[in-house]
């Protein structure tokens, strides 16, 4: 069992930064690949990054390719999810999620999601 629970949330202004961190609980934390979601309102839920279990590998969507960049820290059993260059189409509610098969970008292949943490993004 994972629970993940995720900070950082916030309202930042159009081109503005926010980190996002994902602190879960549990001894396997190095086994789950991890990653982010997001949902706006109206909207699908969308995949947004994703981290290999070791860290080596990563994958993002391409909306957020050289504004995002996730990473993990296994020793903390932490991910973060570090966002540049906002923009007001990043306004969604941001999950984190764990899952023991591969990196994916797909929301059923994740075993677990945190609560998720509002951002929101002014122009």
């Amino acid at each position: 069992q994972v629970q993940l629970v995720e900070s950082g949330g916030g309202l930042v202004q159009a081109g503005g930064s926010l980190r996002l961190s994902c602190a879960a609980s549990g001894r396997t934390f190095s086994s789950y690949a991890m990653g982010w979601f997001r949902q706006a309102p109206v909207k699908e839920r969308e995949f947004v990054a994703a981290i290999s279990w070791n860290g080596r590998n990563t994958t993002y969507t391409d909306s957020v390719k050289g504004r995002f960049t996730i990473s993990r820290n296994n020793a903390k059993n932490t991910v973060d999810l570090q966002m540049s260059s906002l923009k007001p189409e990043d306004t969604a509610v941001y999950y984190c999620v764990a899952g023991l098969q591969r990196m994916s970008t797909i929301d059923v292949e994740y075993d677990y999601w945190g609560q998720g943490t509002q951002v929101t993004v002014s122009s």
